[in-house]
């Protein structure tokens, strides 16, 4: 897994973990697709309360991660 430099700054004001990107893109709740990205959200209640973990991705030879931030509103589909 590669982080892009935008997922890397958000990792820091954000505060979220490697390996919490990691859980999302292996054991997402809900996932779409954009054209070649994937879009994956996860609830990590003791770190975000009830707002999912977004995080867009491509694959290609290996995944790529665009970026990840929590969401500002509870995510309801």
């Amino acid at each position: 897994m590669r982080l892009s430099r935008h997922a890397r700054n958000n990792l820091r004001l954000y505060g979220i973990e490697k390996r919490e990107i990691e859980e999302v893109i292996q054991m997402p709740e809900h996932t779409e697709q954009e054209g070649r990205q994937h879009i994956a959200y996860k609830t990590f209640p003791e770190r975000f309360g009830d707002k999912p973990l977004k995080v867009i991705y491509v694959i290609e030879d290996e995944v790529i991660v665009i970026t990840a931030y929590p969401l500002r509103k509870a995510y309801r589909r």
